[in-house]
């Protein structure tokens, strides 16, 4: 049985930072960075047992807009639904349930994503972007 967590004192830096380092979306992201953006973000940690198995952030004004990032669940937990099990969690989260507008970027999770209502850009002549280096 999974335990799904809003409590940042709860969060293992290391095993976020490990997992996310070897990521396509966060290659290179050092420690300090991701507790950077601990501290500025709503958190959900993952845990069984209570030993970290995965993780989501929230960037959001906790009334108009959510972006959610950095989901995982450790290689060795995957398949057993507790992506799902998250994904479900965070949608439910009151504090977050005036939040109409939820957005996210993923190159391989959309069957996932897509189970919880996330679709491709319904205007995307209407969204921008802005990459620096």
């Amino acid at each position: 049985m999974i335990e799904i967590s809003t409590d940042k004192n709860r969060l293992n830096i290391n095993v976020i930072h490990e997992f996310l380092t070897e990521t396509y979306w966060a290659k290179g992201r050092t420690k300090d960075e991701v507790k950077t953006s601990i501290e500025h973000c709503f958190c959900f940690g993952v845990y069984i047992d209570n030993k970290q198995i995965g993780f989501a952030r929230i960037a959001t004004d906790y009334v108009v807009f959510a972006y959610l990032m950095d989901v995982f669940i450790l290689p060795e937990y995957k398949g057993k639904g507790y992506s799902k099990q998250l994904m479900k969690r965070i949608n439910e989260e009151p504090i977050l349930q005036s939040c109409k507008v939820w957005m996210l970027k993923t190159s391989d999770a959309h069957k996932l994503y897509q189970q919880f209502g996330y679709t491709e850009l319904k205007h995307p002549e209407k969204v921008m972007e802005r990459l620096l280096k």
